[in-house]
């Protein structure tokens, strides 16, 4: 049964509100909504005093009469005023940004703001900027140094600790910190790690273990502090060419040889045999022939058989969790592997290598005039405005830049007509705000002086971006560098004299020494 109506009045609404009680207000100077004439914009009341009403209309309609006169609401004495109103702006997601640069359409983010005046003035002092790698025994005075890592608290600001790997198969670490030019080096730890050369080192995300891999076919790790060796990791049968930690977990990495394999470890796995230089132990998962051809022919009697085809690089990317970046000395093609454990028949004994998820569609190193492959010496990932890019400094001295998680090259290229890159001892370098790329280059010609290079890459990832761009020469060290790698605002080479050179960017410094050239040769080295 519905409820009888009230007998009370319906409460009637305010005159224009719609509350049902509306508060007191003081009496103002002048009515609502229109303010008086006196206290009006220029330009905003006609010729007859009379106040105008705003009439909305959208961009492209005409609002007026044929006549050119205004419309009067109702027979009123109010004039009406146009206004035009646009529609708002469309924005764009990063998803809608990423389509439309790689289309070509307007949205997309812009170029990245040039830094080639910085690059020009990166300097090295040539008193309190120079490091030399002491040789371990007598017969030498200095060694060269293989490979070089900073910490990544040196990248994000903390102290700048280099470690170098020698020729003798010695660590050296040094603090790298601007000093004055009349104070002395300061003192180095050298760690006893390989009897042979170390070819890579790199240090875990924590900063508290380092990671070589040497041409005794093992791979150690060393903590700095107690100067011990906690694991000595053996699965390659030729020399250990380069090593990778996984960055979302400190007891993983990788490490691939000239044996042409990839080797995944885990810290955690129970050891399998103990030597007098620490725990030996097996990978948990290998990857044979991991640049070989799918196809494999039948070797034919009598005729020789080639060297497997080196690893020469490895990376984990930030686009998967669980995926893997390799590069080989025979092509330009790298591969993504997929590092989750496959599933195993319950009768098969043999676990199944990981699976080849993608690899690049063409080999860029054949694409320049070449006669035919060269290999990938060097790979470092992209980050901040070169995020999902892979960076690959091949035999051909040219910088080949590829998409992830495709693989595939882009137009995007950079090169130096001096720049010599055929050896595999050259390192590829990447800074920290992700705009810069370090390379080393070898002894071209009758020179006997080796160079850096560093190329502005801020705008890689450009559709617009110019392919085969100049960098910038250093040249400072005697006979071939090697090994580059950055902290948060300086860059460091190895060369083969055993010195290790800090470049620093110096606007005031390199000013001078362009206005007296041969006065600052003295204390300064810049580039050529």
């Amino acid at each position: 049964m519905l409820p009888s109506p009230s007998s009370s009045p319906p409460r009637v609404l305010h005159e224009r509100t719609n509350f049902f009680d509306t508060p007191i207000q003081t009496k103002l100077p002048f009515g609502l909504p229109t303010p008086p004439v006196d206290r009006q914009r220029a330009g905003t009341a006609s010729s007859t005093g009379l106040p105008k009403k705003r009439k909305l209309s959208f961009s492209g309609e005409d609002s007026r009469s044929s006549d050119g006169s205004h419309e009067l609401n109702n027979g009123s004495d109010v004039e009406m005023e146009d206004v035009t109103f646009r529609p708002r702006a469309q924005r764009y997601t990063q998803f809608h940004i990423g389509i439309r640069a790689a289309r070509g359409l307007p949205g997309h983010r812009r170029e990245e703001p040039s830094t080639w005046a910085i690059l020009q003035s990166f300097v090295s002092s040539n008193k309190s900027d120079v490091y030399k790698c002491e040789a371990a025994n007598d017969n030498a005075y200095l060694t060269p140094p293989y490979a070089c890592a900073y910490t990544y608290g040196a990248k994000n600001g903390g102290l700048p600790l280099l470690a170098v790997a020698t020729e003798q198969g010695t660590v050296h670490l040094f603090n790298t910190s601007k000093r004055r030019d009349w104070d002395p080096q300061p003192s180095q730890e050298i760690l006893n790690v390989h009897q042979n050369g170390i070819f890579d080192i790199k240090w875990n995300i924590d900063d508290c273990l380092l990671a070589t891999c040497s041409g005794d076919q093992s791979t150690r790790i060393v903590c700095p502090t107690t100067q011990s060796i906690k694991y000595n990791l053996r699965g390659h049968t030729r020399t250990v060419k380069c090593v990778a930690w996984d960055p979302s977990n400190a007891n993983l990495l990788s490490t691939g040889g000239r044996d042409g394999g990839i080797c995944l470890w885990d810290l955690r796995m129970p050891v399998v045999d103990r030597g007098d230089r620490g725990t030996s132990s097996i990978p948990v998962m290998t990857i044979p022939g991991a640049h070989e051809d799918s196809i494999s022919t039948a070797r034919r009697r009598g005729k020789k058989v080639s060297a497997p085809r080196s690893v020469t690089s490895l990376l984990y990317p930030e686009t998967g969790t669980y995926g893997l970046v390799s590069s080989g000395s025979f092509d330009g093609i790298i591969k993504y592997w997929d590092l989750r454990l496959p599933t195993q028949a319950k009768r098969s004994v043999k676990s199944k290598p990981p699976t080849n998820l993608d690899s690049s569609s063409v080999d860029p190193t054949a694409l320049h005039g070449s006669r035919r492959s060269r290999g990938i010496v060097k790979l470092t990932a992209g980050t901040g405005p070169t995020a999902g890019l892979v960076f690959g400094l091949g035999a051909d001295s040219r910088i080949h830049v590829y998409d992830l998680p495709s693989l595939n090259p882009l137009t995007a290229g950079y090169s130096h007509e001096k720049m010599q890159t055929n050896s595999f001892y050259v390192g590829l370098a990447l800074s920290p705000c992700g705009r810069w790329l370090a390379a080393g280059g070898g002894v071209s010609g009758s020179d006997t002086q080796g160079s850096a290079f560093l190329f502005n890459v801020g705008n890689a990832a450009h559709p617009g971006s110019a392919v085969n761009k100049d960098g910038i020469q250093l040249k400072c060290q005697q006979g071939e560098v090697g090994a580059v790698d950055w902290a948060e605002d300086a860059l460091a080479s190895c060369a083969d004299d055993g010195t290790v050179r800090m470049w620093r960017p110096d606007v005031g410094t390199y000013r001078e020494c362009m206005r007296d050239p041969e006065k600052g040769r003295w204390d300064w080295s810049w580039h050529s």
